[in-house]
């Protein structure tokens, strides 16, 4: 039992930061009916960002003041990391819209390499660790020798990952920017007769996205302590998958389905070989999408005639 529930928090704080990541890519499929494929690398590049943020200013703030600097580092890398998305969009994805659907495709492939080896030369290509920080923890059962925690690092994550999605569900549902990318998400053409800027509500939809996942990159650096030029891909595959079984499109569904990733990884790893983790995660939304192809809260696509 202690072991469930050790995995239960474990895998909900690695399911917050899939979900994050998740968000993006749902939003950007949900709006244009592209997956952008450079998202996962967005979301090394923020980590890398909060990194060199944290270590200037802890050197400047010094030890004593960590969460200070670890909030001032998620702002200046969500800051950052939104212009990347910006770019994102105005060099892959803009000036491709209107030609045919893989093009866009190979262009968000190309930004990816492109930021994942500008990284690797400008950053080098062994990890790049943060020292220790937010290590303490409380302890919430105990059973002999054996310990049920919860760091201060889980609780900042989920505490941080739930009240920014609910910030983000009040933009999508209650402001003119959400009712603009519902509208784009409809049918940009007769959004733009009626008067939305579709190709600012684009933009400002990579932004979003991005700023998600530069929430993602620096939880995930001070999760677990170190980031690598490539940690970009697994991560990035993941989330996609959680999307997918989530029901990509579904802002809901992106938060379920990272939830269940990562409850499938740690669940699996704490009972079986972690080897086949992957494996496991992988094979699961195989079968989900067996019998929901259209993912777990999607909505099956109806062809118009």
């Amino acid at each position: 039992m202690e072991v469930f529930v050790q995995q239960l928090i474990n895998g909900l704080t690695l399911g917050s930061i899939y979900g994050l990541i998740a968000i993006g890519y749902t939003m950007v499929f949900g709006i244009i009916g592209m997956v952008n494929f450079a998202h996962g690398d967005v979301f090394m590049v923020s980590a890398f960002i909060a990194l060199i943020a944290f270590l200037i200013l802890t050197s400047w703030l010094g030890v004593g003041l960590v969460v200070l600097a670890l909030f001032i580092a998620l702002i200046v890398s969500m800051l950052f990391t939104s212009m990347v998305g910006w770019t994102i969009e105005r060099l892959a994805y803009r000036p491709l819209r209107g030609s045919f659907r893989l093009a866009p495709l190979i262009s968000a492939i190309g930004m990816s390499i492109f930021l994942m080896n500008f990284v690797q030369v400008t950053q080098g290509p062994r990890n790049k660790p943060v020292p220790p920080m937010l290590s303490d923890v409380i302890v919430l059962m105990q059973d002999g020798a054996y310990q049920v925690t919860i760091s201060y690092k889980q609780i900042i994550i989920i505490v941080v990952t739930s009240v920014l999605l609910a910030c983000f569900w009040y933009v999508v549902q209650k402001t003119p920017l959400g009712r603009a990318q519902r509208a784009c998400e409809q049918d940009r053409k007769m959004a733009a007769l009626l008067g939305v800027n579709v190709d600012r509500t684009i933009s400002l939809t990579f932004v979003m996205g991005a700023a998600l996942a530069a929430v993602a990159g620096t939880m995930y650096l001070m999760y677990y302590g170190v980031v690598n030029f490539a940690d970009g891909f697994v991560p990035g595959v993941k989330a996609f998958t959680a999307a997918v079984l989530g029901g990509i499109g579904s802002l809901p569904g992106a938060v379920l389905g990272g939830l269940l990733i990562g409850l499938i990884e740690t669940m699996w790893s704490a009972y079986f070989s972690v080897e086949y983790k992957d494996v496991a995660a992988f094979s699961i939304l195989a079968i989900v999408l067996i019998f929901l192809p259209q993912g777990i809260l999607g909505k099956p696509e109806v062809e118009k005639v």
